[in-house]
């Protein structure tokens, strides 16, 4: 371990990432301008070739910020795994997607795991970042990269939950704590010596199945409590009272109550996907994540939910769903970032177009999509709202003219509450 310290505290550590999107990236960027040599692997030739030319593709990281560091020599991007055997210390960023039933793929962890061990070498530190089930590290990871190598001395593995949050304008990677659990004592002293250079504060936990459960634990208290506000949103309607004002004179309570807000459906690569991994792990030991399942059902229902909001606020008017026109407004999963993973505006379309809606949709940071198998593309954002049925508000960018929207629009289901900010008319405004 001295030669793997000495190289981590001389900067001399040659760093690979796998995997260069939201999670990677960011990393890449800071471990760079941290003075390390970085490489970013990655299957996808398209992001290779952008972070070569020193163009970045994700909205946290400006062109501006990379550019320097790829003209320097300090950063690069290669399709090539044999760049793994050059590695010191190598950090696992790859998808963790739930299948079709909803249950965990981790062959991108697999195959990265795979990748390693053809090109490993002695004193390596191998850390995973990719939010998965409990004992993933220490089953998955472990014993591939165990054989020949003895780990806490010639291998050292952690696991250490992304946090990234797109868009987050106060918190990024260096100034967000991070948790790191390691499969022994000295693999936990070798991770906290790389990531200490690159992050304010590390929160060292005992063991890697800790860490993996952090991260579980962080996105399933978000599910839970966005399950319960948007159940809680169902009730209040049905009670002729508006959810998001009791939300906010709630959140009036200065102790005791934290505030969630119901929206039209879970999206991203975290909250709606994380606690399933758990649920599914606890599944396997004939033991019943109640909470976690019921918060599924409930997040997963919105999408109908919204759809059904459309169908009688046109009802009202005297207008059938189908044959109308609707504009959804916003296909991104959460405001102002063009990631359309997961995003609930997909269910939504989906809904209203199998009841015979004609809908299109519009969204300034995701003009075009390629997503479940669809090839969509956006209206004009600066267009008119007047030709539509109904205008459908299902993520709130800042860059929407809401004023004029209220102007023009025939009809607003507004499922996030951003209308009462920009009008006093509410007549023809529904809220979730």
């Amino acid at each position: 371990m001295s030669t793997l310290s000495q190289k981590i505290e001389q900067r001399t550590a040659r760093v690979v990432v796998i995997g260069i999107g939201y999670v990677g990236l960011p990393l890449v960027v800071e471990f760079a301008r941290a003075g390390f040599r970085v490489t970013g692997y990655d299957k996808d030739p398209t992001k290779v070739q952008l972070f070569n030319q020193g163009e970045s593709y994700i909205e946290d990281i400006p062109t501006a910020v990379l550019g320097p560091l790829v003209k320097e020599g300090r950063a690069d991007a290669t399709t090539d795994t044999t760049v793994l055997a050059q590695a010191d210390a190598v950090i696992v960023c790859v998808p963790t997607p739930l299948n079709k039933t909803k249950e965990p793929d981790i062959s991108y962890i697999v195959s990265a795991t795979e990748e390693i061990a053809k090109h490993q070498h002695k004193d390596m530190l191998i850390v995973l970042e990719s939010t998965t089930y409990p004992g993933t590290t220490r089953e998955v990871l472990a014993p591939p990269l165990t054989r020949g190598f003895e780990l806490g001395k010639e291998v050292f593995i952690c696991f250490s939950p992304e946090r990234v949050d797109p868009g987050n304008k106060h918190y990024g990677t260096r100034n967000t704590p991070k948790v790191l659990g390691g499969s022994t004592e000295a693999c936990i002293t070798a991770g906290k010596a790389l990531y200490s250079k690159i992050i304010d504060h590390v929160v060292p936990v005992s063991s890697t199945d800790t860490a993996e459960m952090v991260k579980l634990l962080e996105n399933t208290f978000r599910a839970v409590n966005i399950g319960l506000v948007n159940e809680m949103a169902q009730f209040s309607r049905s009670l002729g009272i508006d959810p998001f004002e009791v939300i906010r004179a709630a959140a009036t309570k200065p102790f005791g109550f934290m505030p969630f807000y119901p929206g039209p459906g879970l999206g991203g690569h975290c909250i709606p996907i994380d606690p399933l991994y758990l649920s599914w792990k606890l599944r396997a030991l004939k033991v019943q994540a109640k909470f976690i399942d019921l918060a599924d059902e409930v997040n997963s229902s919105m999408p109908e939910y919204v759809v059904g909001r459309v169908v009688d606020a046109l009802n009202d008017q005297r207008k059938p769903l189908k044959g109308s026109r609707i504009l959804v407004a916003g296909i991104a999963y959460k405001k102002n970032i063009t990631d359309v993973r997961e995003s609930p505006a997909f269910d939504i379309i989906a809904g209203l177009s199998r009841r015979g809606a004609e809908v299109e949709y519009t969204d300034p940071y995701a003009p075009e999509v390629h997503e479940h198998g669809l090839h969509l593309k956006g209206v004009d954002p600066s267009g008119s709202f007047a030709p539509y049925d109904a205008v459908v508000i299902v993520t709130d960018h800042d860059s929407f003219d809401y004023p004029r929207m209220a102007r023009e629009a025939q009809l607003i289901v507004d499922t996030r509450d951003v209308m009462r900010r920009h009008t006093e008319e509410r007549r023809h405004i529904v809220g979730l």
